[in-house]
């Protein structure tokens, strides 16, 4: 088993044209800060990558989904909050 099957991946679907995305690029870079080694962290764009974002079920950007061993754990649709992002992958590696 591989170090990136025993941690948490989260993704940020986003597109460049999108404002909100935008919005929450800081939040999540700011995430990815404070729990750098105990997940991986992976930009999305849904126009280079349209088959990831139809294989997780991405309607509307921005989308953050954090997975485990390929098994979608926790999402949230829209702007999420750093905090919120921090908590959702500390219950994941709880």
């Amino acid at each position: 088993m591989s170090n990136l099957d025993e941690l948490p991946v989260v993704m940020d679907f986003y597109a460049d044209w999108c404002m909100p995305c935008r919005l929450q690029a800081p939040q999540f870079k700011q995430a990815e800060a404070e729990l750098q080694g105990r997940a991986e962290f992976r930009k999305i764009d849904i126009e280079r990558q349209p088959e990831l974002a139809a294989r997780y079920q991405v309607m509307n950007i921005p989308t953050i989904v954090v997975s485990k061993g390929g098994e979608t754990r926790w999402r949230s649709v829209g702007v999420t909050a750093k905090d919120e992002i921090v908590k959702a992958v500390e219950k994941v590696l709880a």
